[in-house]
């Protein structure tokens, strides 16, 4: 029994140790081939997609625990102490909508999509409480838009790869 008990957690850590490799490599690439439209701050959000395989292959706590973990080396790696702070802030927020979404049997599209638009949205309203400028909310509407537009291809993409990997889990 206890032999059985080692074994599954054996797997459980090396799927975490997978899945934080993957999802830093997502990171480090994003910032290589960085997305500029004239405005700081849109990305594709690479690591999504294993927050996404995660959420719906092993369960919220999981994914939980994975994105943060991602979320703090990559903003040591490749960032700084703002830029953990502001990826948390949209990461909880993100991670919420995410979460509600999957449990009203919405799909790896619409969640990613709506993650993509909730991660803009809360590292917008943490950005206004910082900075103490309401202005900040005009940027709103193009964060949305790129929201929506990489959270459906993460999403498409996240559905693909669940496609593939599925067994394993």
């Amino acid at each position: 029994m206890l032999h059985k008990r080692e074994d599954k957690m054996n797997k459980r850590v090396a799927f975490y140790g997978m899945f934080v490799t993957l999802a830093l490599i997502a990171s480090y690439v994003e910032t290589l081939v960085p997305i500029s439209l004239g405005i700081p701050g849109v990305k594709l959000g690479l690591a999504n997609l294993i927050t996404i395989l995660v959420l719906y292959c092993m369960g919220w706590k999981d994914a939980l625990f994975i994105s943060s973990i991602r979320i703090v080396l990559a903003g040591f790696l490749f960032g700084n102490l703002f830029a953990i702070t502001y990826s948390f802030a949209g990461a909880i927020v993100s991670f919420l909508v995410m979460v509600l979404l999957k449990k009203l049997d919405f799909g790896t599209v619409a969640v990613s999509a709506m993650g993509g638009v909730f991660h803009n949205v809360g590292q917008i309203v943490f950005a206004v409480f910082l900075v103490e400028n309401i202005r900040l909310f005009y940027y709103l509407p193009v964060l949305l838009i790129s929201g929506i537009l990489a959270g459906l291809l993460i999403g498409i993409l996240g559905g693909h790869v669940m496609k593939r990997v599925s067994g394993m889990f």
